[in-house]
């Protein structure tokens, strides 16, 4: 080999072994990028995924407007829930919250609104929504059900690291009256106040709380 050709092989393999140093070193930096971003998300201050939380609701019967109390027991955070403070991991956490997990402590009606509520409805295997504040006490969230979205207001008041929110919905209003009438009819008896009446209520209170860890 002469000495040209020494010249330009150790020219060609200092560029490939630099090319490939800056390879290496490119793919380390994202790495450590990636884990960065995966450290910060899983060390924010308050978090929902690791928070208590609790969703009770109050469903009306009867003309006299007997309440009838249930909750669901399970509620997945889907996108956000992480901040520095209990406002800022609240708002614009988006949720899951599947039907299967209803509970009455009454397994045949709970069976009874799985069925005959929601299970007259479009696409309805769980609710969704989006969670929004917008004052020092109010919020909004934009609330899935029977395929339709709407903006559900909500108050709200925090306490330490307790977020406390509490709402009404008309269920009218994600055009399920429908589903509403379907339930009354499977319950007819048990809807009939002292008047004679059956009646089942559009109207659902709500009541969600999150203690922070």
């Amino acid at each position: 080999m002469n000495k040209f050709s020494t010249i330009l092989f150790a020219l060609i393999f200092s560029s490939v072994l630099l090319t490939s140093c800056k390879s290496e070193a490119k793919k380390e930096t994202q790495k450590e990028e990636t884990t960065t971003v995966e450290k910060t998300e899983s060390t924010a201050p308050y978090s929902l995924k690791n928070a208590d939380n609790s969703i009770n609701f109050t469903a009306y019967k009867t003309s006299a407007k007997v309440p009838v109390n249930g909750t669901f027991k399970k509620i997945e955070i889907t996108k956000g829930g992480n901040g520095n403070s209990v406002k800022e991991a609240i708002n614009g956490a988006e949720f899951n919250i599947p039907i299967s997990s209803l509970e009455t402590k009454d397994n045949g009606r709970n069976l009874k609104i799985r069925k005959f509520f929601f299970g007259v409805m479009e696409n309805t295997v769980s609710l969704t929504g989006k969670l929004t504040i917008e004052t020092d006490s109010t919020g909004t969230a934009d609330f899935k059900m029977n395929n339709v979205s709407q903006k559900l207001p909500f108050t709200y008041v925090i306490n330490g690291k307790v977020f406390s929110m509490s709402t009404t919905m008309d269920i009218a209003k994600w055009n399920a009256q429908n589903a509403v009438d379907s339930l009354n009819i499977a319950c007819k008896d048990l809807h009939k106040g002292e008047d004679g009446v059956s009646k089942t209520w559009s109207e659902v209170a709500i009541k969600a709380s999150s203690t922070f860890k």
